[in-house]
């Protein structure tokens, strides 16, 4: 529909560990002789990444001048997310299609311990550790997954905890019983798990001096908790935020958010209000980016519904990705 942009100027947990690696496999369209669609093997019923991987075997690519900026990377990628099956064009360059390593981790001891997925960029590896903070459908939804590889796609170590212990919402549960279970959900025991996930990550990434600081993205639910954590944070682990059309947020806990954030929304939904973003764009000053996608309702960046929602998607992704790269330095 249309991009209406605002903008103030941006500038070890022990664990057990059972890995399953992500391959795909290519399969002729029916609809069209110039493109190929990907089918996932069965950790994720889609795959949507802007750099899919053919096979676990793909080769080295023998042009090292490919690998040489992370940040513009994706030039060579066509594949995007789609409200359909993901679409990658024939003139794809294959050996520049990355790999990723999914990861079920259990991060803590005991009864106080989560489930978390860790998706690892295999090639081209950049170092830098993101925190992804899912919507109230956790941590095993589809659509969580095939963003969290796409991020990963690009270089990164993507790590998804269960936010909710085993208790996401489901489409499927009567909506009068909504309130209810999100009062289960309380803001302390989420704060601790994701309190615990980040030390998680600062011991595996920046204590072991891979990357200076983490990146944290979150969806609906987690968009909210974006801001809640940063507030907290105030720059010592996380560098920079993405939220996307967070909801339930107090706008004044925006005070204390010292890291550059993007906020992603649509002007037409009601679980994140516009004038909402911008009380907390001006709470957290020049460093705040706004972009607004005009007629977009939730969720659309994440789980498109049509074609016209496909392209909002694709273009908040790469907004979000450069807006992820020039804050962390990846590749400088």
């Amino acid at each position: 529909m249309g991009l209406a942009l605002v903008q103030i100027p941006m500038f070890s947990v022990s664990s057990s560990i059972n890995m399953r690696i992500i391959t795909t496999r290519r399969r002729k369209s029916n609809n069209s002789s110039k493109t190929r669609h990907l089918q996932s093997l069965p950790l994720f019923s889609t795959l949507a990444s802007s750099q899919l991987p053919f096979s676990l075997f793909s080769r080295e690519s023998t042009d090292s001048k490919q690998h040489q900026s992370r940040c513009s990377y994706m030039k060579y990628m066509t594949c995007k997310v789609s409200c359909n099956q993901v679409e990658v064009e024939d003139d794809i360059n294959d050996e520049a299609c990355e790999l990723v390593n999914g990861v079920e981790l259990s991060i803590g001891e005991g009864d106080s311990s989560i489930q978390a997925h860790l998706f690892k960029a295999v090639k081209n590896n950049n170092g830098t550790g993101i925190l992804l903070l899912s919507d109230i459908f956790g941590f095993e939804d589809s659509s969580t997954r095939d963003f969290a590889y796409r991020v990963a796609c690009n270089g990164y170590n993507v790590l998804v905890p269960d936010l909710f212990r085993g208790d996401p919402w489901a489409k499927n549960r009567p909506k009068a019983l909504f309130e209810n279970w999100l009062l289960e959900q309380t803001p302390e025991r989420i704060a601790k798990d994701i309190a615990m996930s980040t030390k998680w990550m600062m011991d595996e990434f920046v204590a072991a001096g891979i990357s200076k600081r983490l990146g944290i993205i979150g969806f609906c639910f987690g968009g909210g908790r974006v801001i809640d954590v940063l507030a907290q944070d105030q720059g010592a682990c996380f560098g920079i935020g993405v939220s996307f059309y967070g909801t339930r947020i107090d706008p004044s806990v925006a005070d204390n958010v010292k890291v550059p954030v993007l906020l992603v929304a649509g002007d037409n939904d009601p679980l994140c209000p516009v004038s909402v973003l911008e009380d907390i764009s001006k709470r957290i000053g020049k460093e705040c980016k706004m972009m607004i996608f005009r007629g977009r309702g939730h969720a659309f960046a994440h789980r498109p519904q049509s074609p016209e929602e496909d392209r909002d998607a694709e273009e908040a992704f790469m907004i979000m990705r450069n807006w992820m790269c020039e804050g962390l330095g990846v590749g400088t």
